[in-house]
C-alpha cells in the first residue's frame, strides 16, 4: 500500500495535469478530469473537471460544463456551471444558462440564456458515476 505521503503526491500530480484537445479534433463523449483542460477542437458531450476549462477561439462545445474555473473564447451550446470564476473573452458565444460565483464579461462576448450568481458549496464528483472521488469547492448553487 502507498503511504499517505505518497498518495498525497499522486493526487497532487493528477490535479496538476493538463489536457489539450487540439484544433481540428472532434471528440464525441463525456470528459472527466482532475486537471486543467484546454479545448481548441470540437466536443460533443459534457465536460467535468475539478480544475480549469479553457475554451480556445476555435473551440465548439455541444454539452454542459462543470468546473472550478473557466475561460471561454469559443462557442458553447449548453449550460455552464462554474464554482469559482468564469471569464468570457470578446469572442465568446454561449447558448445556454450560466451559473457562476464570479462572472467577468469582456466587451464583445455574448450569451443567450439565464445567468445565476451566488455562493454555496458545490461538489464536483469525478469518477465512475461520480462516486470515485469528490471534491468540495465553494461556488454557485445548482438550479
Amino acid at each position: 500500500m502507498f503511504s499517505s505521503k505518497e498518495s498525497h503526491k499522486v493526487a497532487e500530480q493528477i490535479s496538476n495535469s493538463s489536457n489539450i484537445i487540439g484544433k481540428g479534433t472532434l471528440l464525441q463523449g463525456n470528459i472527466e478530469t482532475f486537471g486543467n483542460i484546454r479545448i481548441e477542437g470540437k466536443i460533443v458531450g459534457n465536460i467535468k473537471t475539478k480544475s480549469k476549462v479553457a475554451l480556445g477561439q476555435s473551440s465548439h462545445v455541444e454539452g454542459n460544463i462543470l468546473a472550478q474555473n473557466a475561460e471561454v473564447e469559443g462557442e458553447l451550446k449548453g449550460n455552464i456551471e462554474i464554482t469559482d470564476t468564469l471569464i468570457l473573452k470578446p469572442t465568446a458565444v454561449i447558448h445556454g444558462d450560466i451559473i457562476a460565483s464570479k462572472l467577468i464579461v469582456e466587451s464583445g462576448a455574448a450569451f443567450n440564456g439565464g445567468c445565476k450568481m451566488g455562493v454555496s458549496v458545490k461538489e464536483i464528483k469525478i469518477g465512475e458515476n461520480g462516486a470515485a472521488k469528490t471534491f468540495k469547492t465553494e461556488g454557485a448553487k445548482a438550479v
